[in-house]
């Protein structure tokens, strides 16, 4: 691995944006100096490649941590591999992604882990970790996760939803909240009130109630706001912190904020199908609203603004995309009932690009925060930080040059997921990853794609930073 000199940019953290040159020896960066002071000693006449960077920012590799690779757990799988799940992400300006790994019936936990390694390990072209599903808590399970701690997986994701397979009831969350107190491990709660969930979508399917609209209807924003409350209640009476996925309601996002209130270390994140998209998606004509099938659902667009103002406020910590993509034949055999439509979106590809749409060209957020959001908090949270994260001497060289003006627009056509639509065909985005460098290796270069399946390592994650 050689150098580079990165110039004229702009370079954004979570906390500085300065005009200056970033030099990168090998898998690290180096320095951060002032412009022109490296080339003025002299070192491209010894022929360190210079990466212009005018006009844009420079960044930290974004970290995707919520990702589902080759998943198998519903009635058809997802066709995103990790070889083409993880080149979109790097094309998008994600270096990292966190996957959820589980195991297969009759399989303890560490088995699982192994599974998963069997299907990345290789083929990965941007750097990757995992966190593991639980769905019980005896004693070889608790001396599971200790070992799988061992092994680098540090966060844990639990369920209070999809009773009959993934449910987990509050004894078993309590003891796995108390347990993670002791050990250090995070604990991951998917928020929904699942029993409830069940009776709404059986009496819809009796009522006739069976297009995807009713996916929506049947998971009310009031059922998520119910978990989350009864989630921090027990993480309050763990003494433990809890990250709550994919938060999508206004009603979900106020029982974050009170709790926060009491004290309790509640980390949340959104997506970016909650603040573009809205439940109207699930009522397009015909079978195409099922395209847009998802949990918990599409909100109401008043939900966005909602959750557009928590990561402003930092009540929401950051960006996830649950990318979990199916295609539109694989949603078929829920056409005569919307409970057997496959759920899941794709989106790592777009999420960098968005957040920055919506978020900084919207003037919802700043610049630092649009960092913080896309790289720097899940690489604190995740035990990724600061090798992950940041720009600074010994980081990692995943670095990011983004130019703000450089408009595009989203389309099935032209994206690289392996998947036959897209949920934000036709949005318009204000800028545009240009050049992406994983550990000091060019895999974008001029938005082309010349990394390779294999270029990605597994990370051993270190312990959460949980303060709210």
């Amino acid at each position: 691995m050689g150098s580079y000199l990165i110039t004229g940019g702009t370079v954004v953290t979570a906390t500085d944006t300065v005009t200056a040159d970033v030099f990168i020896d090998g898998e690290q960066i180096a320095a951060i100096l002032a412009p022109g002071s490296l080339l003025g000693a002299g070192l491209q006449r010894e022929g360190v490649p210079v990466i212009s960077a005018d006009g844009c920012y420079v960044l930290p590799g974004g970290v995707d941590p919520h990702t589902h690779f080759e998943a198998e757990g519903q009635s058809v799988p997802v066709l995103d591999t990790f070889a083409t799940g993880t080149r979109a992400a790097a094309l998008g300006g994600t270096t990292t992604v966190i996957d959820f790994a589980y195991a297969r019936p009759g399989e303890r936990p560490a088995q699982g882990l192994d599974w998963y390694h069997s299907k990345a390990d290789g083929q990965c072209a941007v750097d990757y970790g995992f966190h593991m599903m639980l769905t019980n808590c005896d004693e070889e399970t608790v001396a599971d996760v200790d070992q799988l701690m061992d092994r680098g997986v540090t966060s844990f994701k639990l369920y209070t939803a999809y009773t009959g397979t993934l449910y987990s009831t509050d004894d078993v969350i309590l003891r796995m909240l108390q347990h993670s107190r002791r050990s250090g491990a995070l604990m991951m709660l998917h928020a929904e009130n699942g029993p409830a969930i069940d009776v709404l979508r059986e009496q819809a399917v009796e009522a006739g109630q069976t297009e995807p609209r009713y996916h929506a209807r049947t998971r009310p924003a009031a059922l998520e706001a119910e978990a989350v409350h009864r989630v921090t209640r027990l993480a309050e009476v763990a003494g433990a912190p809890v990250y709550i996925v994919h938060l999508s309601s206004a009603e979900g996002l106020g029982e974050v904020v009170r709790a926060r209130a009491r004290g309790v270390r509640v980390l949340a994140e959104t997506c970016p199908q909650y603040l573009f998209l809205d439940e109207d998606r699930l009522a397009l004509p015909g079978f195409e609203g099922a395209g847009f099938v998802c949990s918990p659902p599409l909100r109401a667009k008043e939900d966005q603004e909602a959750l557009w103002k928590g990561l402003s406020d930092r009540h929401l910590q950051n960006v996830a995309t649950d990318h979990c993509p199916f295609c539109r034949d694989q949603r078929l055999p829920g056409v005569d009932d919307f409970r057997n439509i496959p759920n899941g979106l794709p989106g790592v590809e777009h999420r960098l690009e968005q957040v920055f749409h919506g978020g900084v060209a919207g003037g919802k957020i700043s610049l630092n925060r649009w960092v913080e959001i896309c790289s720097t908090a899940p690489a604190k949270i995740f035990g990724l930080y600061p090798r992950k994260g940041t720009l600074a001497p010994g980081a990692d060289a995943d670095v990011v040059i983004f130019d703000p003006h450089a408009g595009h627009v989203v389309s099935a056509k032209t994206h690289h997921m392996n998947v036959d639509y897209s949920v934000y065909e036709g949005q318009a985005l204000s800028g545009a990853v240009r050049t992406v460098l994983l550990r000091g290796k060019v895999v974008v270069d001029d938005g082309r794609y010349t990394g390779a399946s294999g270029d990605g390592r597994f990370l051993a994650r270190g312990a959460s930073i949980t303060e709210p």
